[in-house]
């Protein structure tokens, strides 16, 4: 036998044994097809999630179909039964994935020898920004509008978003007062003071906007110079 053949023969049975491995071994022919998997269910869930933003946002939740949510999406109606029971646990998802991570993330406390005031300025200018401003602004326009019709919907934002935003406030409240920045102690009682300015960005952005502008952050600067005091400038 020639070198080149008994080469070409080796070879072979080389690919041979990688094909029987790759069919044999979990680890390389179970473990990535698994995952393909998982990655194309969480795109489609993802997909599904914002069809339903577009889909409530347009119609409201009460005049929304699943059926329309599915064409939009680009799925059969029977897949959105694989990641939700109904509408109500579809508009609740879609609470849980938009709003509370920014909401837990816009409630933490200042940074070591930072004060309440900045933490709050950057609490506010990120909700204007990311929430007031954008379709996230209209999901809280929909519960205000819609939420006295379907008391569960309600009752499940004010649990994930509300309390937990209202918690935060009144911690930085506290922790003011505690400093002396707020010299008003009774404000703990009402963190919802802190964060009024915000909930009206939020409806003036849709009902009056067009016909008089607002300039959000500027209007709560105001508003916490009247809770902490104007900024001294040097």
């Amino acid at each position: 036998m020639t070198p080149a053949k008994s080469g070409k023969r080796r070879a072979s049975a080389q690919t041979a044994r990688a094909k029987t491995q790759a069919v044999a071994s979990p680890r390389l022919s179970g473990t990535r097809p698994a995952a393909n998997r998982a990655e194309k269910s969480a795109e489609r869930r993802m997909a599904i999630i914002e069809a339903a933003m577009e889909e409530f946002v347009a119609r409201g939740f009460a005049a929304t179909r699943l059926d329309d949510v599915a064409k939009r999406a680009g799925v059969a109606k029977g897949t959105l039964y694989l990641h939700f029971k109904d509408k109500e646990s579809m508009f609740e998802e879609l609470i849980r994935t938009a709003l509370v991570p920014l909401i837990s993330r816009m409630s933490a406390p200042p940074p070591i020898g930072g004060s309440v005031r900045d933490a709050v300025e950057r609490f506010a200018e990120t909700f204007i920004l990311e929430i007031a401003s954008t379709r996230r602004g209209d999901i809280i326009r929909l519960i205000v509008a819609e939420g006295p019709r379907f008391p569960a919907i309600a009752d499940f934002y004010f649990r994930e978003v509300v309390s937990k935003g209202l918690a935060g406030m009144r911690a930085l409240i506290e922790l003011a007062i505690a400093r002396g920045e707020i010299r008003e102690n009774k404000l703990a009682q009402f963190p919802q003071l802190l964060v009024a300015p915000a909930i009206v960005a939020v409806i003036w952005q849709s009902l009056f906007a067009r016909h008089a502008p607002l300039d959000a952050i500027a209007m709560f600067k105001v508003h916490l110079d009247l809770i902490f005091g104007e900024r001294r400038t040097t």
